[in-house]
């Protein structure tokens, strides 16, 4: 038997009881029939707790439930932290407002009340990731301390666990936000490692050990927070849906991750982007020693790289292929894809 159903049957009770007493008091006060009369509101009154009573009670409290799920825990704390400060300043101020004349004194109580306890919901909310920085500053690095008291935090997908730059990244101090790895992308890493695919067993397993170094080395706080979105299926569905909640960036490599959310307005701090950032600068003019490798797409050419990736592609470069030669930069290219260096045997 559903709670619903129990609920039900009791609306019908409460308003057929209701609405009997009403019919009778109805029908002293028209001079008619209280049998008929009371008849007609107890069949009413049964009716409408029967139908009505769910939408009164039991539904309104599962879509309160449904909408604490969506909450963050650290927002739902702020909201109760709210509430709590503003009715206790309420409650300081209500022995000397009662003390006015009617009817201030019987008004002025109860308006203070909501106010204060609506202005400590707001203030807490707006400055929940400061005050709870707060306090937590005993486990925030010291050299880090009056940052990250200023800081949103940072969401960690799959694609940017398994990479594993974001270890040497973090150990470097440039992220100086608490960095969350959410429930659900745990649980896509362990399903990953727990693949039949042998190549995506050892990418699971090796995100698995870079999320264990990065909590032992980082300089940052990482937490993994059970934290879900329910209206939401896939991962990366779920990482946008979450950082809108916090207000805070994502950290990631996927590129589909990255276009998706940055058309919803969301943050996103690319592992990749910033390698090519960082990436030495090469004027045309300057000389690079290069071990040239393979042939390029066009006749006589050669293709090398330097220790970052980058691309160089060298004309008349196919005489020199398994050996390392002195080029001249000629021209630099940035695509999409990252740096391309062109260049010719000096």
């Amino acid at each position: 038997m559903s709670y619903e159903f129990v609920f039900r049957l009791i609306g019908m009770l409460v308003l057929a009881v209701g609405g009997l007493f009403l019919g009778v008091y109805l029908a002293d006060l028209a001079g008619e029939s209280p049998y008929l009369y009371g008849s007609i509101f107890l069949l009413v009154g049964a009716l409408g707790g029967l139908i009505i009573t769910p939408y009164v009670t039991v539904r309104p409290l599962l879509l309160l439930q449904r909408q604490i799920r969506h909450v963050p825990l650290q927002q739902l704390l702020a909201i109760v932290l709210g509430l709590i400060v503003g009715l206790t300043i309420a409650v300081l101020l209500s022995l000397p407002l009662s003390m006015l004349p009617a009817p201030l004194g019987r008004i002025l109580p109860l308006l203070a009340a909501l106010l204060l306890a609506y202005l400590g919901v707001v203030a807490m909310t707006a400055r929940q990731q400061e005050i709870f920085n707060l306090l937590a500053r005993g486990r925030v690095p010291t050299y880090a301390r009056d940052e990250a008291a200023s800081l949103p935090p940072v969401l960690l997908d799959t694609s940017v666990i398994i990479d594993g730059r974001i270890a040497d990244i973090s150990r470097t101090g440039f992220i100086r936000g608490e960095m969350l790895v959410p429930g659900f992308v745990l649980s896509e890493l362990q399903h990953i490692a727990d693949s039949f695919n042998t190549m995506r067993r050892n990418r699971g397993r090796r995100g698995l050990d870079m999320l264990r170094r990065l909590q032992e080395e980082s300089t940052n706080l990482v937490r993994i927070v059970d934290l879900d979105v329910e209206d939401a299926r896939e991962v990366d569905e779920k990482l946008i849906a979450l950082a809108k909640q916090l207000r805070c960036p994502i950290i990631t490599n996927d590129y589909n991750l990255n276009r998706v959310a940055a058309l919803q307005g969301v943050t996103v701090l690319n592992i990749n982007e910033l390698a090519n950032a960082v990436r030495a600068v090469y004027l045309p003019g300057e000389t690079i020693t290069l071990h040239v490798l393979q042939e390029g797409k066009e006749i006589g050419q050669g293709v090398g790289y330097l220790e970052d990736g980058t691309m160089v592609v060298v004309e008349d470069g196919q005489a020199h292929i398994g050996s390392e030669v002195e080029v001249t930069v000629t021209k630099v290219l940035q695509t999409a894809a990252g740096r391309m260096i062109f260049a010719r045997v000096q």
